[in-house]
């Protein structure tokens, strides 16, 4: 099933730097391991804001919510998921 993700990075301005720079890391390697795995199936920016939207593929519900929440961003998130269903047209 494909889902469409938005996220808004909520983290604090005044988050340590090195503490921001481990946290972006971390993101871009857990990005990274979905990708891998056939989940995240893209990725854009919004341009002027600190925010994504992305294309994944899961199972169901629950495993794409596990894929979010192993996002090392995830505490400082604004996320909304719209599951996504085949228009008719694309058979």
């Amino acid at each position: 099933m494909e889902f469409l993700v938005r996220t808004v990075n909520l983290l604090p301005a005044d988050t340590d730097p090195s503490e921001r720079d481990r946290l972006r890391k971390g993101e871009r390697a857990r990005a990274d391991e979905l990708r891998a795995a056939g989940m995240l199936k893209r990725l854009w920016r919004v341009p002027g804001r600190n925010a994504t939207v992305q294309l994944y593929e899961a199972a169901d519900a629950t495993e794409l919510h596990a894929a979010l929440a192993s996002l090392p961003m995830f505490p400082w998130m604004e996320i909304t998921v719209e599951p996504l269903a085949t228009h008719p047209q694309e058979q």
